[in-house]
């Protein structure tokens, strides 16, 4: 004979509803302090007009010829065949 198995949440079910609303309480309570699926938690849904900048970090001499190759379109796989 199979034995029915009883969740945390089908005990919680059967008590009375304002013991069912103190729990939940208490749970949310704990949840909010250690982590876990909380208000606000997700990612900020981001804007359209908000457009990330880049940095170039390299020296002036590196950052002028990777502006000359932009300008005329240099093919770079080319460039590396060499």
């Amino acid at each position: 004979m199979k034995r029915k198995v009883f969740t945390n949440n089908d005990l919680i079910k059967s008590l009375p509803l304002d013991s069912q609303e103190r729990i939940g309480k208490e749970v949310a309570k704990i949840v909010a302090k250690w982590g876990g699926e909380r208000e606000n938690a997700g990612r900020k849904p981001k804007s359209e007009n908000n457009v990330l900048k880049f940095t170039k970090r390299l020296s002036e001499k590196e950052s002028k010829f990777i502006d000359y190759a932009r300008e005329h379109n240099l093919n770079y796989d080319d460039l590396m065949q060499g």
